[in-house]
């Protein structure tokens, strides 16, 4: 029993040795930790009915550092990211808890949504096996398959809140969007290009009967997506290619950069349009025209989406810097001293409480007694309207 008092002191943020437990809060308050106490987690911030660890925070700093490491930055732009994000890290993590919780106050569901790309997830991966599918996910991730499920959930409820409570009331006016287009027309310059997506179905190591039966499955994908199905779904379920993942998505094309078999197909055509099944010595390569950019000034209607998205997320950042502003005003928030909420909400006291030295309400036996006398005598003061009097 001591020694889940001594551990949940400590989650709590206080140091306490067995002798600490035996005293008195008056005498605790008076002496030292004993030397042999070990810290097993501090508290960094309390946010509502919810902490922030430091353990917490440096875990977060080294996932950083791992990102960093595996996309190769070099060490000096690492090191100067992440002392960046230090300076941040703490209200990062504030402002995920306070968003996680304002969906739960909205009732958001999503477990449909994280059902759909768990699937999708193992679905790319190629592993039909649960158990082994799991597996993966603790391997690269580092965490276990439920904390990364209640991850995923989490940033989808994040996502929805941002979307229905900011989003949605950012109104762009066409005006603005057009003023933006005229204001800004060398952006929109363009050599000719193309953007594609691929599906390869491929023939590693196939024989004869493999090589047709890839053939007539190409085929049949290409009916499929003449008839209108959605090609980045057919290239997600379907394509042996790495591009799977993002639903075929290739980088733009300019002229010169195909090879010209490819390039004479796909340069001749507009949006939209679905090759026949390209023999490769990898397989049957299926590619669509996404969009095809003339050379020159593109017009309004063609960029009309990429102007809107430079006109809206200069929008979007201050509008959520300042929601999340009126969130921290509205939350009980309390931050050990040493750390600093760098989107703490102006005026607002978030001063850490001790709870150890919090100093109980106390009164007095004589103060008790005076409040006893004065309930015992309530009755004999007279209330306006009644009587007083036998002769009334």
């Amino acid at each position: 029993m001591r020694t889940k008092s001594v551990v949940l002191l400590c989650l709590l943020g206080i140091t306490a040795g067995p002798a600490l437990l035996a005293q008195t809060p008056e005498a605790a308050a008076s002496k030292a930790p004993t030397a042999n106490v070990k810290v097993i987690e501090q508290i960094v911030a309390k946010v509502n009915n919810e902490i922030i660890t430091l353990g917490e925070l440096e875990r977060t700093r080294a996932q950083l550092q791992t990102a960093l490491k595996a996309q190769q930055v070099p060490a000096a732009q690492a090191q100067q990211i992440l002392k960046e994000s230090e300076t941040n890290l703490l209200r990062e993590k504030i402002d995920q808890l306070l968003l996680t919780q304002k969906a739960k106050d909205l009732s958001i569901e999503v477990d449909n949504e994280v059902s759909k790309q768990i699937a999708t997830v193992q679905l790319e991966s190629k592993i039909t096996d649960p158990d082994k599918f799991q597996q993966l996910v603790r391997e690269q991730t580092g965490m276990s398959f439920e904390d990364y499920k209640q991850q995923m959930k989490d940033e989808m409820m994040r996502q929805m809140v941002v979307r229905r409570e900011v989003g949605s009331r950012i109104n762009i006016p066409t005006s603005e969007l057009k003023k933006y287009y005229d204001e800004h027309k060398d952006q929109f310059v363009r050599e000719e290009s193309v953007i594609l997506r691929e599906i390869l179905v491929s023939t590693k190591d196939k024989d004869a009967a493999g090589i047709a039966a890839a053939e007539k499955k190409a085929k049949d994908l290409v009916a499929r997506a003449r008839k209108n199905e959605n090609f980045g779904n057919l290239a997600r379920d379907n394509s042996d290619a790495d591009t799977a993942r993002n639903y075929g998505e290739l980088a733009p094309f300019k002229r010169g950069m195909l090879r010209k078999e490819l390039e004479d197909q796909v340069f001749a055509q507009e949006r939209g349009y679905v090759t026949d099944p390209i023999r490769t010595a990898n397989g049957f390569l299926i590619l669509r025209v996404d969009e095809h950019y003339a050379a020159g000034l593109q017009p309004f209607e063609a960029v009309q989406d990429e102007v809107m998205n430079r006109v809206y997320m200069p929008k979007l950042q201050p509008a959520l810097r300042e929601y999340l502003t009126k969130l921290r005003q509205d939350a009980f928030l309390e931050i050990r001293a040493g750390y600093v909420d760098s989107g703490a909400a102006p005026g607002k006291d978030t001063a850490w409480k001790d709870p150890a030295k919090l100093v109980p309400e106390t009164v007095t036996k004589e103060e008790v007694a005076a409040q006893t006398r004065r309930r015992r005598l309530f009755w004999l003061i007279p209330i306006p309207g009644t009587s007083t009097g036998v002769n009334e």
